[in-house]
C-alpha cells in the first residue's frame, strides 16, 4: 500500500475514516418551502465509501489518471463524494456554477476538455441546450430522481450509482504537485481562465486552522459555492483536515445566515466583500447580536461598514486576503488597523510596487506582489495558457493583479482591482463608501457600485453607477434615494444614475459581474434613474 500523503484530500479522508470513522464531519442545509431545515449528513466513513463507489464507476467510465470531469452543483454532499472520487480514480475535476449556461458553460466545458458531468435536475435544461456543440462529452450523472432525458449520453443517476456496494479501492491519486482540480477564475470582465490546481494547494489551505483562527471546538459555517476556492479549500478543507463538523447551506441566504448560526451553534463563517454589504443592508432586528459566532472570516470586509458591522452582531472581524492562485495577508482581531488585509505570514513576503517594479512609499497604491520567504516563488499554472502563467510570476513574484498600498508599520491595505477603478471628475471613487450609504437606507436590499464611460468624453473619466435592487420595486423611489445620498455623501461620490434591477448577477463566490450590470445599464435605460438635482448643481 502507498504511504498517504497528507496534502492529497483522498487520504486525508482515509486517515479519518480509519481513527474515527462514524465521526459527522458535515451537515449540509436545505432551505425548506415552509422555512425550515432539511439536512444530510457525512462521516468520514460515508465520504471514504461514497468516494470509492463514484470512484469506481469513473474508471468504468474509462477516466483514468489526468482526465477531467466537471462538477456542476450547488452544495451537496454529492459534490464532496465527487471530490473524493477524483482522488480514488486519480481525475481532475472541474467546478462549475450551476447557474452557468449558453456559451460560457460550453466553453468552461470544452475547453476544460471534460469527458464528463455530474450535474442536478435543477441544471439539465443548460446542459441539454450545448449537447449538440460537446461531442466530446462521453457521460453525465444526474443528482435527483426525475427521468432521464434521452438526449444525455451514458446517462446515469447519482443515486443508482451510490447504492452499489462499497468496492475495495485504494487512492490512485499519489502525487501532491500533479493537478486536482482545475479552478476557473470569476470571469467578470471576459472569458475566465482556468487554473490547474495542485493537490498541494488545496491541502496547505487546509493546514491553516489554527493560523486562520479556527479551534477544535469550533463549529464552522458557509453558504459560499463549493465551485469557489474560499469555501471549498478554507472552509471545507479545514474542516475536513482539522476534523472540525462544519456546516454547508445549499445557497448562500443573507435572510437565513443567523437563523442557521444559532439553530447549528456556527461560530465562525467566511464572507466575501460583496456580501458584507448584501448582509449588512438587511433590516435591523433586536436579535442581531443574539448569535454563536465568535468571529467572521472576511475577505473584504469595506473599512466603512466594518465596525459598525462588529458591533451590530457582536463578532470580531478576522480579515484574510489571498488568491486562488497565491498571496496572501492575514489581520486577526485586535491586531492591524481597521481596513487594512494585514500582513503576508512568515513563510511569505509581499511588495508594493509601481510599473517599474519599485517600491512605492507608504500610502502610495501599486501592484501587490508577493513571493516566499525563501526567495522562491510558486508556479501558477493556467490551462493552454503559457504566457499569461508566466506573466503572473514574472521576476520571480507572483503578481497578484490587485492595487494596493503599505503603511509605514507594514499593514496592508486592499484598494481595487487593476483595471476597475473609478476616476470621476478627478477624484478616485471608493465604491464601498456609497454602498455602505445606499445601504443604509430602508428602502435598498441590495447595491453593487460600478463605473460606465463618462457622459462628458473625458478620457479615463467615469460616471458613478449604483445598481440596487428595491425591497419593494412598486414602492421605490430614486429621487428620496438620491435625496440621501446628497446628504451622506461627498458631491463626486453621489451616483451619476441609479439602475433598478431584479437582482445582481454574481458569480459563484457573490462577486457583482460587472459586464451583465453594464449590458441591463446599456438594454433597458427605462430602469436607469439620473439625480436631475445634482445635474441642475453641475450645470
Amino acid at each position: 500500500m502507498e504511504e498517504r500523503n497528507e496534502l492529497i484530500l483522498g487520504h486525508i479522508i482515509e486517515d479519518w475514516a480509519e481513527r474515527d470513522p462514524d465521526r459527522q464531519i458535515l451537515t449540509f442545509v436545505e432551505i425548506s418551502a415552509d422555512g425550515g431545515f432539511i439536512e444530510t449528513t457525512r462521516s468520514y466513513q460515508q465520504l471514504l465509501d461514497n468516494g470509492r463507489r463514484l470512484g469506481q464507476a469513473l474508471q468504468e467510465a474509462g477516466m483514468g489518471s489526468g482526465k477531467r470531469f466537471g462538477i456542476m452543483l450547488q452544495n451537496h454532499a454529492e459534490f464532496v463524494d465527487a471530490m473524493v472520487a477524483s482522488s480514488v480514480a486519480d481525475t481532475v475535476f472541474v467546478p462549475i456554477d450551476p447557474r452557468t449556461q449558453g456559451d460560457k458553460l460550453r466553453y468552461m466545458l470544452d475547453f476544460a476538455e471534460c469527458d464528463g458531468l455530474v450535474t442536478a435536475d435543477y441544471a439539465l435544461d443548460q446542459v441539454l441546450a450545448i449537447l449538440p456543440k460537446l461531442p466530446h462529452l462521453r457521460w453525465v450523472w444526474v443528482l435527483g430522481s426525475g427521468e432521464l432525458p434521452a438526449e444525455l449520453p451514458n446517462a446515469q443517476r447519482v443515486d443508482d450509482l451510490l447504492d452499489r456496494p462499497v468496492p475495495d479501492l485504494t487512492m490512485a491519486a499519489q502525487d501532491p504537485n500533479a493537478p486536482m482540480q482545475m479552478l476557473y477564475t470569476s470571469g467578470t470582465t471576459g472569458d475566465p481562465k482556468a487554473i490547474l490546481a495542485p493537490y498541494a494547494r488545496f491541502g496547505g489551505i487546509a493546514s491553516l486552522g489554527s493560523v486562520i483562527g479556527l479551534r477544535e471546538d469550533d463549529r464552522p459555517y458557509t453558504g459560499l459555492s463549493l465551485t469557489h476556492a474560499n469555501a471549498q479549500l478554507i472552509t471545507l478543507g479545514n474542516a475536513l483536515k482539522m476534523g472540525t463538523p462544519c456546516v454547508i447551506s445549499r445557497k448562500f441566504t443573507k435572510s437565513r445566515l443567523w437563523d442557521i448560526t444559532r439553530h447549528y451553534g456556527c461560530t465562525m463563517f467566511n464572507l466575501l466583500g460583496g456580501m458584507t454589504t448584501a448582509i449588512y443592508s438587511e433590516p435591523r432586528k433586536p436579535d442581531d447580536a443574539d448569535n454563536p459566532v465568535r468571529y467572521v472570516l472576511a475577505a473584504g470586509m469595506p473599512a466603512q461598514i466594518w465596525e459598525s458591522f462588529a458591533e451590530r452582531f457582536d463578532v470580531d472581524i478576522f480579515e484574510f486576503y489571498a488568491t486562488a492562485e497565491g498571496g496572501m495577508c492575514m489581520n486577526p482581531p485586535g491586531t492591524g488597523p481597521v481596513g487594512s488585509i494585514g500582513r503576508p505570514p512568515p513563510t511569505m513576503t509581499a511588495r508594493v510596487v509601481d510599473e517599474d517594479d519599485k517600491d512605492c512609499p507608504p500610502g502610495v497604491p501599486g501592484e501587490l506582489i508577493f513571493r516566499n520567504a525563501d526567495g522562491s516563488v510558486a508556479p501558477v499554472a493556467y490551462y493552454k495558457n503559457a504566457e499569461a502563467s508566466e506573466k503572473k510570476t514574472a521576476g520571480g513574484w507572483f503578481r497578484s493583479g490587485d492595487i494596493g498600498s503599505v503603511d509605514e508599520d507594514g499593514w496592508f491595505f486592499f484598494h481595487f482591482r487593476k483595471g476597475s477603478a473609478i476616476r470621476h471628475n478627478g477624484d478616485f471613487i471608493n465604491p464601498a463608501f456609497v454602498e455602505k450609504t445606499m445601504a443604509e437606507h430602508d428602502s435598498v436590499d441590495d447595491v453593487f457600485v460600478y463605473g460606465v464611460p463618462a457622459a462628458n468624453g473625458v478620457p479615463g473619466e467615469k460616471d458613478v453607477v449604483a445598481a440596487i435592487v428595491p425591497r419593494d420595486d412598486a414602492a421605490f423611489d430614486a429621487a428620496e434615494l438620491f435625496k440621501h445620498c446628497r446628504a451622506s455623501l461627498e458631491r463626486n461620490f453621489v451616483p451619476s444614475y441609479i439602475q433598478v434591477m431584479d437582482e445582481i448577477p454574481k458569480t459563484a463566490s457573490e462577486k457583482p459581474q460587472e459586464r451583465f450590470c453594464l449590458e441591463a445599464f446599456e438594454k433597458h435605460q427605462e430602469r436607469v434613474h439620473t439625480d436631475t438635482e445634482t445635474l441642475r448643481k453641475q450645470a
